[in-house]
């Protein structure tokens, strides 16, 4: 069976909690990828943004039903989702988007669990990192190459 070492992409873009979105949607499009890590200060990866988090940042407001008893207004969905929603749409920079703690693996990692991963939770830019440090990224496009 496969390692991640053999399929990894060891030449790793990364982003700043603080990198602006307009900087994001340019690293992605200029170098044809899905995601990138986000690190801290001292490498140490937070977690993933992708595509799919630029797209979702900019759907529509979902406005929760309420309903009026004696002039209350009473909602019928959780504050914090409303929060969630407003903070999404209001995002300007990487940290206020991306999809945290980070889900890595080691280079030792066997393809066939990168495949389960993406498979059940839908991560498909997977860093992988080896004592504490980044060493590459496993995407989909990887997994598929090693099938031929």
């Amino acid at each position: 069976m496969p390692k991640v070492e053999e399929i990894m992409s060891r030449d790793v873009l990364t982003v700043k909690p603080e990198a602006p979105l307009r900087e994001l949607a340019r690293i992605l499009s200029e170098n044809h990828i899905n995601g990138v890590p986000v690190v801290d200060d001292t490498g140490k990866v937070l977690g993933v943004v992708c595509e799919s988090d630029l797209v979702a940042q900019n759907k529509p407001l979902h406005i929760p039903t309420v309903f009026v008893l004696l002039d209350a207004v009473i909602p019928l969905e959780n504050p914090w989702r409303l929060e969630k929603e407003f903070k999404r749409l209001t995002a300007t920079v990487v940290e206020d988007i991306y999809s945290r703690p980070a889900v890595t693996v080691t280079p030792d990692t066997e393809v066939a669990e990168v495949a389960r991963l993406m498979g059940e939770r839908r991560f498909y830019t997977i860093p992988v990192v080896d004592g504490g440090k980044l060493v590459g990224i496993v995407g989909k496009a990887d997994v598929i190459r090693s099938l031929y």
